[in-house]
C-alpha cells in the first residue's frame, strides 16, 4: 500500500524549501521504491527552486544519492530489495538509435517512473531529475538503480549519482584524458574537482586549476591540481600556456558555464586540443567566436552531459577504486546535515563554502 514521508519540497518559484508529507505508491511495473540513506544537495536543485529548469511546481527535490530498494515492482529483474544502490537520472532505454548503434551512454530516451508521488492532497510532484531523494523513501524506474558494494558509505556514493561523476566523467569519458596529458580546469567547484580528480586518475602529468576563489583553489590541490591560478587577479589564457610550455593544455575542461570562461577554454588550450564544457549555462547565454579560429586551432570542442557516464559501467568501477584507497571520493563531503536543513545548505553552496553538503536519513 502507498507510503507516508518526509520530504522536501518546492512549492513556488524563489520560495524556501519545506519539509513536509507526501505520498509514495507501490511501485508498478518496471518500477522500484528506495529506502534513501544519503543524498547531495546539488545546484541543480536550486536551479529547480528558482524556477531554473521549469515551472512544473511543486518540486520533490533531491537527485544525488543512495538506498536501498526496499520494493520493486512486476518485471523488474536488474535490481532486488536489499540491495545497496545509487540513484541516477540516465535509466537508458535499450530501443533509441544510440542504443541500438551500442551508444547508451548517449540514450535519448532514458526513463522515469510513470506513476507520481502526490502531497497529502493529491496534488502530484515534480521529482528532481525523475528522482526526488531528499525524502525518507522515493518511487524511480528501476533501470534508475544502479547496484554497488555495500561497504560503500551512502554519504560517499550517492555524490556519484549527479556531480561527481559529472566531473570525472568529463575528463576520463568525454576529454579522453591520457597519461602524460596536460589539463586545465577552469571552475573548482564540486564538477571541477571532481575533474581534477579524475585528471589524475587517468595520468595527466599536469593538471592546472583554475578559479577566482583561493579557498576553491586550495581543495582542488589536495585532489590532484599540480598548478593553480587565480584567475581574478591572473589572465588564465596566459598563465595556463606559460604553464604549458607557450602551447595551451592538452584538455580544458569548462565547469562554470558562462561565455567568458567558454572563450578562456577555447584559447588556453593547445592546438589540436580538446574543449569540454560541463558547467551548465543558462537559456539566454550566447557565444561568439571567431569561425576562422575555430577551423584554425583543429582539435575537439566537446560538450558533456553527466559526465558521458553509463551509469551501469562506471558506477561500480568508481566505487571499487573507492574501496581500494585509489580514489578519495570522501573528500567531497564537506558536512551531513538534516533534512530540515537543505534551506541553509543553499545559502553555504551559494557562499561557496562546501563542497557538497549531504542529507543523511
Amino acid at each position: 500500500m502507498a507510503q507516508q514521508v518526509k520530504a522536501v519540497i518546492a512549492r513556488a518559484k524563489g520560495a524556501p524549501v519545506e519539509v513536509t508529507t507526501i505520498v509514495v505508491p507501490d511501485p508498478g511495473p518496471g518500477e522500484a521504491v528506495v529506502r534513501i540513506q544519503a543524498c547531495g544537495v546539488c545546484h541543480t536543485d536550486l536551479h529547480y527552486r528558482e524556477g531554473g529548469i521549469n515551472d512544473e511546481f511543486p518540486f520533490l527535490l533531491g537527485h544525488e544519492a543512495a538506498g536501498i530498494v526496499e520494493s520493486v515492482g512486476e518485471g523488474v529483474t536488474e535490481v532486488a530489495p536489499g540491495d545497496f544502490v545509487v540513484l541516477n537520472w540516465r535509466a537508458v532505454c535499450g530501443q533509441c538509435r544510440a542504443c541500438r548503434r551500442g551508444r547508451p551512454q548517449y540514450c535519448f530516451a532514458t526513463h522515469n517512473a510513470k506513476q507520481k508521488m502526490t502531497l497529502l492532497d493529491g496534488t502530484e510532484l515534480s521529482p528532481a531529475l525523475g528522482i526526488g531523494a531528499f525524502a525518507e523513501k522515493t518511487l524511480v524506474a528501476a533501470g534508475q538503480c544502479t547496484k554497488v558494494d555495500p561497504a560503500a558509505e551512502p554519504a560517499v556514493a550517492g555524490l556519484l549519482g549527479c556531480g561527481v561523476m559529472a566531473g570525472l566523467g568529463a575528463a576520463i569519458n568525454t576529454g579522453n584524458v591520457g597519461r602524460g596529458d596536460s589539463v586545465a580546469v577552469i571552475g573548482c567547484g564540486g564538477v571541477g574537482g571532481a575533474a581534477v580528480m579524475g585528471s589524475r586518475l587517468a595520468g595527466a602529468s599536469k593538471i592546472i586549476a583554475v578559479d577566482i576563489d583561493d579557498r576553491k583553489l586550495a581543495t582542488a590541490r589536495t585532489l590532484g591540481a599540480t598548478h593553480t591560478v587565480n584567475s581574478r587577479t591572473t589572465d588564465p589564457v596566459d598563465a595556463i600556456r606559460e604553464l604549458t610550455d607557450g602551447n595551451g593544455a592538452d584538455v580544458v575542461v569548462e565547469a562554470v558555464g558562462r561565455p567568458e570562461t567558454y572563450r578562456q577554454a577555447f584559447y588556453a588550450r593547445d592546438l589540436a586540443g580538446t574543449v569540454v564544457l560541463v558547467g551548465v549555462p543558462t537559456p539566454e547565454m550566447q557565444l561568439e567566436l571567431p569561425l576562422l579560429d575555430v577551423f584554425g586551432r583543429g582539435g575537439a570542442l566537446k560538450s558533456s552531459w553527466y559526465g558521458d557516464c553509463l551509469p551501469s559501467r562506471d558506477f561500480p568501477m568508481l566505487i571499487d577504486l573507492y574501496l581500494q584507497g585509489r580514489l578519495d571520493l570522501s573528500a567531497f563531503v564537506t558536512e551531513t546535515i538534516e533534512l530540515d536543513a537543505v534551506e541553509q545548505a543553499f545559502e553555504r553552496m551559494h557562499q561557496g563554502d562546501v563542497l557538497r553538503s549531504v542529507v543523511v536519513l
